[in-house]
């Protein structure tokens, strides 16, 4: 039977299988790419606003501490290898992409640092830019120590062995590359290892050696750029006594162990320069302190030694400590006084010119 529709032309079918002038095709299309927007934003939208926020928390061990040294020299590319493997960031890529980004390589520092999993790399960045948080690696050398107590110090900081830091302390190792050892005496060190906080964090694994010469430069940099000449001559022309650079370290090691205060050490120094001066012994019982390792008895005081400054006249062989830079002035330009006696404690201190004011300001306060 005969269709009663109207038969459609070629092109016609060509054109309703294109989807024609139908408004049906338009609408569905519209639809379908919605529908792919959204799915899309809901998997892409929490990282374009988070950045790498999500791959920070899904790290294991959130929450746990981690120290992590990063190498003098370290690009952002060796800095993020390092944070990757010490399990901080979930890929190299974002961290690196993160600095350049924030155009900060060149103020990423070396050192040691503690971070936290799942710290943000943002804070991370941060971090690195203020420099090291941990202490590890650091060891601070406070004013007075010997060389004795110093390598027991570097020991308990850095686990680098007394003993050897003891045998590497030889002022025959470094006279070479350093000229100011050339007066110092019994191949000793003592005096030169200079006190102050050393960061040794970016080496890794720091060596006896590796340590003394970071004091020893540090001397250089904050001794050696004295005019110790000038106060040599200075003191030569007040007490007629010829100092060198190295006597001068010495009676500033006595002086660091006699002082309690700052504003006390000229006036001990004075004591001292007068005391040779007029042909005296220093009598400290700091000198033999040295010998003791400790508390000195009057019994000590009758030892022969020549760090007895109560049997020998003049300087001990060697410094007795690390002095500080303030005791060091002191001994350059020592107060303008008489004073022949003096009785510290560590709330007092007395003065004295005579023997008999010396022995009644011990009486009184005793």
């Amino acid at each position: 039977m005969q269709s009663l529709a109207t038969p459609r032309t070629r092109a016609q079918r060509v054109q309703a299988s294109r989807g024609g002038h139908s408004s049906k095709g338009p609408i569905l299309g519209a639809i379908v790419g919605v529908a792919i927007l959204a799915v899309l934003a809901v998997l892409l939208l929490p990282r374009l606003l988070t950045g790498t926020a999500s791959d920070q928390a899904s790290l294991p061990n959130q929450g746990i501490q981690v120290e992590v040294s990063i190498a003098d020299g370290s690009g952002a590319n060796a800095i993020a290898s390092a944070l990757k493997s010490a399990g901080l960031i979930a890929n190299t890529s974002d961290f690196v992409t993160e600095v350049q980004k924030q155009r900060v390589e060149s103020a990423l520092k070396s050192g040691a640092y503690v971070f936290t999993v799942g710290q943000s790399i943002d804070d991370i960045i941060d971090q690195l830019e203020s420099g090291p948080n941990s202490t590890a690696g650091k060891l601070t050398v406070p004013e007075g120590l010997t060389v004795t107590q110093t390598a027991a110090l570097v020991e308990q900081a850095l686990g680098i062995s007394a003993t050897d830091f003891e045998a590497q302390a030889k002022a025959s190792n470094y006279v070479r590359d350093y000229p100011f050892l050339s007066g110092a005496q019994n191949d000793s060190l003592e005096g030169f290892l200079f006190p102050k906080t050393y960061d040794f964090s970016s080496m890794g694994s720091a060596t006896a050696d590796d340590v003394i010469r970071a004091m020893l430069n540090q001397y250089a940099s904050d001794v050696s750029s004295l005019d110790l000449a000038g106060a040599e001559q200075t003191i030569k022309d007040r007490y007629g006594i010829d100092m060198s650079d190295y006597d001068l370290l010495t009676l500033a090691s006595i002086v660091e162990r006699e002082a309690v205060t700052d504003e006390q050490r000229p006036k001990v120094a004075s004591t001292f320069f007068n005391r040779l001066k007029a042909g005296m012994m220093l009598q400290s019982d700091a000198t033999m302190g040295y010998v003791t390792g400790g508390n000195v008895t009057a019994d000590d005081l009758k030892k022969e030694s020549p760090y007895n400054t109560y049997l020998n006249r003049g300087l001990t062989p060697t410094p007795i400590c690390s002095p500080s830079v303030a005791s060091i002035k002191a001994v350059m330009d020592p107060a303008d006084t008489d004073y022949l006696y003096f009785y510290i404690t560590q709330s007092d201190e007395w003065f004295s010119v005579t023997y008999d004011e010396h022995l009644q300001a011990i009486g009184q306060n005793r």
